[in-house]
């Protein structure tokens, strides 16, 4: 499996990609995504980027995106410092 794969529903991101992002296990990156502290914006392009989407990745202070193309290959990475916010609880 390449880093992006194109499913019916949308895209997954390897684990792998986003723990080198930031520097961190693949477990944590599972565990952290169990527990809402990583968090993740999937956004399709429209005009000039129509064909594009791009993924960003929250996790503290530290976000990760990419930027990748109808097959899932990827166009660009980076990772910024971003404000952390502040974790939503579930209300039943």
């Amino acid at each position: 499996m390449s880093e992006v794969s194109k499913t019916d529903s949308g895209f997954v991101v390897e684990a792998a990609t986003i723990a080198r992002a930031f520097k961190i296990t693949e477990e944590q990156v599972r565990e952290e995504m169990r527990n809402g502290l990583i968090s993740s914006r999937s956004e399709s392009g429209a005009g000039e980027d129509e064909g594009r989407w791009r993924m960003t990745f929250y996790r503290a202070d530290r976000a990760f995106r990419l930027v990748v193309d109808e097959k899932g290959e990827v166009l660009s990475r980076g990772s910024f410092p971003v404000t952390p916010r502040a974790r939503s609880v579930r209300r039943d």
